[in-house]
């Protein structure tokens, strides 16, 4: 048997967010079968456990000492150990922790086995109405700094479908804050509570969404999705005139065109083939 064959492998395991109804066989079979449960909360993830008389030892592994135990799991799983790691609710990484663990036994060569099942963002994404072939999602936006305005940036300019999460009592301000920056008339919805007794998922414009909730204050866990905004039109000779003056200062047509498509919300690879050719005798990049 080869080193590999010896390596047990890591699962990533999805909860029910609310309904109990949406564990998968397969994912008893696999909590039954491994060796070890990797939770977020263990006492959280015992109700689970004890609902489907799956008797599999519970260790903690959360954001505040998956740095310190990722090394010891993962010879664990080198030396044929089987784990699985799940959430409090939903699948592991989206917004959860995980990702540590997950690369470092990719690098280690161990076997990463997903399970799919319930996330709220899927849930709310296919129940919203919203165009769901192409979407970002955001998961919590930072409250302030840097990193919350270019996240608010990047979304009030989205062409496509967001989606972020928010706490209830943060969404009111949240909604506002869009509205201030221009996106207002924007198609949203706001999706509450998903597969559990109280779900509610509530559409209309942001506007519309910040006005409601300032007099019906939420409550529970929530899914902000907003709509993608029309694609600016941008005259190509104004592309054009504003590409010139930064290759003029000796920016190359890929930087140029990336610049140009920030500044003027234009799709990148219009701008590129706008930039392409736009001095004479250069050679396309």
């Amino acid at each position: 048997m080869t080193e590999s064959e010896n390596r047990g492998s890591l699962y990533v395991v999805s909860t029910p967010i609310g309904n109990m109804g949406d564990f998968s066989f397969r994912a008893v079979e696999v909590l039954k079968a491994v060796d070890l449960i990797l939770a977020e909360d263990t006492r959280h993830t015992r109700h689970l456990l004890d609902h489907y008389g799956i008797r599999t030892r519970l260790a903690a592994h959360h954001e505040h000492n998956e740095a310190k135990t990722t090394p010891e799991l993962v010879s664990r799983l080198q030396h044929g150990e089987s784990l699985a790691l799940v959430s409090d609710a939903g699948t592991p990484l989206l917004s959860d922790p995980g990702a540590r663990l997950v690369r470092a036994a990719i690098e280690a060569g161990v076997d990463v086995v997903p399970v799919p099942g319930p996330s709220a963002l899927l849930a709310a994404l296919v129940a919203s109405g919203l165009d769901a072939t192409r979407f970002s999602f955001f998961g919590f936006l930072t409250r302030t700094g840097r990193a919350r305005r270019d996240a608010l940036d990047e979304i009030t300019n989205a062409h496509h479908t967001v989606v972020l999460y928010e706490s209830a009592n943060r969404l009111t301000d949240t909604l506002a804050e869009l509205e201030r920056l221009g996106i207002g008339e924007r198609p949203a919805v706001v999706a509450r509570e998903m597969t559990k007794r109280f779900e509610e998922t509530r559409r209309g414009t942001v506007s519309e969404l910040r006005a409601y909730y300032e007099d019906h204050l939420p409550r529970g866990e929530i899914v902000l999705l907003l709509g993608g905004g029309a694609p600016a039109r941008v005259d190509d000779e104004l592309v054009r005139e504003r590409v010139r003056g930064l290759r003029a200062g000796g920016m190359s047509a890929r930087d140029a065109a990336a610049l140009v498509s920030r500044e003027l919300g234009i799709a990148k690879n219009v701008a590129y083939r706008l930039a392409q050719g736009t001095t004479a005798g250069e050679e396309n990049e």
